[in-house]
């Protein structure tokens, strides 16, 4: 049996007439920037976060970026973040000309440690950006309560977390801004880059706004000195057919974990962990093993596609050499790295293959 590590073909296939058709719709009006579509979008986007405000952008990195511009977070200032992210969150913080402040993961969770952020403010310190990684919301109460003692913005970087919940509440509501991206690999993902800003902050999203579009609100009226950063016609169009069926296809995507959890009984592999409060929607089912290129190799001699999120920590990227953290001084995320390793998890997977896929695993 052949598996691929992620396939869009079941999920595209049900929808198929009604993108040709949305495609058709925007090509027939002839607005492709800042139209009727993306407005739409924009609101329908923010009522499914509850949120009063979106803004479309051009991927998820810009979003986080526009954010911390718009507060005016930058030079001199630091952003605490976690050590354990895709190199997106960092690089938002340094494009603003702040500097990435590092915090370890809890070590069941994966999550950035709470109890580990306070010792790392200074008087510098100005925004704590906690990543939704792999579809799970981190402890945002603990995180809040923390920001509000220090006078600190959160910005929720959810890129990952495309409807998930915490006690309730969905991603993208639980900071002072979120970032969202809709690389077509999210759950909510368009057919090319894209992103969004949600708040509920009105000055928040009217800046975003403009310093998305060249720092204009009014066409060749520039009061900021903006970027490039817009959401177009098409994606807006195909991301508003998509957003009707993401509860669907997350349920899937719970369902297809919960027969993993139950499923894999192997004491080689350390499976996640699953919280009360917390509805993820498993944007990726990660497990951990020693010897991950092995188990990996293993699994794709047996048809199994993975992938690592991720091989290598931010601050053991070449790029980031320059903060000056020592190997071994994150040792949490050192590990992470080297253990992970992603099933496949999508819309479409067939549970004969999930069982396949557990026994493959059982039999390691």
């Amino acid at each position: 049996m052949k598996i691929p590590f992620v396939s869009f073909e079941t999920m595209h296939n049900e929808i198929k007439d009604e993108m040709i058709g949305s495609f058709q719709r925007v090509l027939e009006k002839n607005m492709f920037i800042k139209g009727e579509e993306l407005e739409k979008f924009e609101q329908e986007y923010a009522n499914y976060c509850g949120t009063k405000y979106c803004v479309g952008c051009g991927n998820g990195l810009d979003a986080l970026y526009l954010i911390l511009k718009a507060y005016d977070i930058g030079n001199g200032d630091e952003v605490i973040i976690p050590s354990n992210t895709f190199i997106a969150t960092a690089l938002a913080v340094s494009y603003a000309g702040a500097v990435p402040v590092l915090v370890e993961p809890e070590n069941d969770s994966y999550l950035i440690n709470p109890k580990l952020i306070e010792e790392k403010i200074t008087d510098k310190t100005k925004a704590i950006i906690p990543v939704h990684l792999y579809g799970s919301i981190a402890d945002m109460d603990e995180i809040n309560q923390i920001a509000k003692k220090y006078s600190l913005k959160v910005i929720e970087d959810s890129a990952q977390a495309h409807g998930a919940l915490y006690k309730g509440k969905r991603a993208g509501s639980l900071g002072d801004a979120a970032g969202f991206s809709f690389y077509p690999g999210k759950n909510l993902g368009a057919l090319g880059d894209g992103g969004a800003v949600v708040t509920n902050d009105e000055e928040l999203a009217e800046k975003v706004r403009a310093l998305g579009n060249y720092g204009s609100k009014i066409k060749y009226h520039h009061i900021l000195q903006g970027n490039n950063s817009r959401l177009d016609e098409v994606q807006a169009a195909f991301l508003r057919i998509k957003l009707h069926e993401l509860d669907k296809w997350n349920h899937k995507r719970n369902e297809i974990a919960s027969m993993y959890l139950d499923g894999i009984q192997n004491n080689k592999i350390i499976m996640p962990k699953v919280y009360d409060e917390k509805y993820s929607v498993w944007h990726v089912f990660v497990v951990r093993t020693e010897n991950r290129d092995e188990f990996e190799k293993y699994l794709n001699q047996n048809g199994i596609g993975t992938t690592i999120h991720y091989p290598i920590p931010i601050h053991m990227q070449e790029s980031y050499l320059s903060l000056g953290i020592e190997e071994g001084s994150l040792p949490i995320s050192e590990e992470l790295a080297k253990t992970v390793i992603s099933l496949p998890m999508y819309y479409g997977l067939k549970e004969e293959e999930i069982n396949y896929i557990i026994n493959i695993i059982n039999q390691y």
